[in-house]
């Protein structure tokens, strides 16, 4: 398995799934080709080299992780499998997981360049400005934000936005005050003291993945990275922070988070993956920048929010969690679970058992579906990965007079972009909920028309014969 991010951009470009692009402007071009490409069928990685207006040599790599086989790739699964089973395979996986604790080198790349003092100037670094409107250069857009707790000695990882204010500050967002990031920060902050930070850029996807995964307080994501990759993270300590760095990340910028009270800076705005703006600018902490640090010919992973169905991961892991949600309450027969639109459509695949199985289902899975506003469940002959599929189904097997339920102040959040401005300065940010049974109706399912259409397992077996022709591969 790969060891940092250029040994996975290798894998990428032997699958043919990467592109090379030369001589365009990070401010703004670089993040319209990532968008554009990000909406073709075949997605491809982007190494952007030879940056405009930048040194020689520095680099951007986009769309790691977009489509279902990289996504794959990057979990250590077969990225020849179709888009379910690959996300079954990771939840089988993910239940094996065990944790691997990071070990200690004496060098790391990134050392090969390193500049403090007056020597530091974050505007040499090719952050882009990713959206027309964003507020700034955001060089954190797939970055890791490490930390250590000052009450325990834990290792924080998580991936915040980081955007550059000039030659030695920038701002992290930490999206409010209950995630990891915020409470450590203020922990120093309520003792008086700055909070020595670092921000990794180029990490290798393991840790990208780790970066996005919501693991309880103590346990470090550089622990779940190993664990996913088989094979500790290896680290050396920061220079100034003595934080405990990723010997082979490709940029690192180290420092401290200074007290709100002390500084504050006007943070975005920033484009959300809901496709949207959500807030204009906003105060928010300030990093003071005390070290640069970079490896020769360094890559920037970027990984900017971008408009449905663009996503960041190709594999919807929140999906393979509420599909554990169902199975650990007893919900049998789910035979996949999937999420569209940026995980804003949940989707819900059973063999029917019973009168109301597909409504238990779906509640379960409305509960558990962050800022979705459609829940849809369908038979076990539907892909539910298969968007055209899903929409065959509905407007076919759903009247929407009689299976179509609405559930009223559920989970969102201040990044929907339909809650009113008002309601969410007033703290509230719920929404509606539609639920779509788009299963043949239980009470005559079995005298419903036959389909003309292949099984799932007969289409897997035309696959297996005959998919490389197919592909006009040898």
């Amino acid at each position: 398995m790969y060891q940092d991010l250029r040994e996975f951009i290798t894998l990428v470009e032997k699958r043919g799934e990467l592109r090379r692009i030369a001589d365009a402007d990070p401010q703004f071009e670089i993040g319209g080709i990532t968008e554009v490409a990000a909406g073709l069928p075949e997605c491809p990685a982007l190494l952007f080299e030879r940056l405009r207006g930048f040194a020689p040599g520095f680099r951007i790599f986009t769309n790691a992780t977009n489509t279902p086989q990289r996504a794959a790739l990057a979990l250590g699964i077969d990225p020849n499998l179709r888009p379910l089973d690959a996300l079954k395979a990771w939840m089988k996986k993910r239940q094996t997981l065990m944790p691997q604790r990071p070990v200690a080198v004496r060098s790391a790349p990134f050392l090969k360049n390193s500049f403090r003092d007056g020597a530091i100037d974050l505007t040499k670094l090719p952050a882009p400005y990713w959206h027309r409107k964003d507020g700034g250069p955001f060089i954190g857009s797939g970055s890791l934000v490490v930390m250590r707790d000052p009450d325990d000695g834990w290792i924080n990882a998580s991936i915040y936005r980081v955007q550059v204010h000039g030659r030695k500050k920038a701002t992290i967002q930490f999206d409010h005050e209950g995630r990891h990031g915020a409470i450590i920060a203020k922990k120093y902050w309520d003792k008086g003291q700055a909070c020595p930070v670092a921000v990794v850029n180029g990490e290798d996807p393991a840790l990208f993945v780790a970066g996005f995964e919501y693991l309880p307080a103590g346990q470090s994501e550089y622990d779940f990275a190993g664990a996913i990759r088989g094979m500790p993270i290896e680290v050396v300590p920061g220079p100034l922070t003595n934080l405990p760095l990723p010997a082979r990340a490709e940029i690192i910028l180290e420092g401290e988070i200074l007290p709100s009270v002390q500084e504050t800076l006007p943070e975005g705005p920033f484009g959300e993956f809901t496709g949207y703006y959500a807030a204009d600018k906003r105060p928010c902490p300030v990093m003071e920048v005390k070290g640069i640090h970079f490896r020769d010919d360094p890559i920037l992973l970027g990984s900017p929010p971008m408009k449905p169905p663009r996503f960041h991961f190709g594999l919807p892991l929140r999906a393979a969690s509420i599909w554990s949600n169902l199975d650990a309450v007893g919900v049998t027969d789910v035979v996949g679970v999937w999420q569209h639109v940026a995980q804003l459509m949940t989707v819900v695949a059973i063999r029917q058992r019973y009168a109301g199985h597909a409504k238990r289902a779906a509640l379960i899975a409305a509960a558990n579906s962050y800022m979705a506003r459609l829940i849809v469940v369908v038979d076990d002959d539907v892909d539910p990965s298969n968007l055209g599929e899903v929409l065959w189904a509905i407007t076919t097997r759903c009247e929407p007079s009689e299976q179509i339920d609405i559930v009223r102040d559920a989970w969102s959040s201040a990044l929907d972009p339909r809650i009113p401005a008002e309601q969410k300065l007033a703290g509230a940010t719920s929404h509606s909920k539609a639920i779509i049974d788009a299963c043949c109706p239980f009470a005559w399912k079995d005298k419903y028309p036959p389909t003309s259409s292949l099984t799932q397992d007969e289409a897997k077996m035309i696959e297996s014969r005959w998919g490389l022709a197919l592909k006009g591969l040898p």
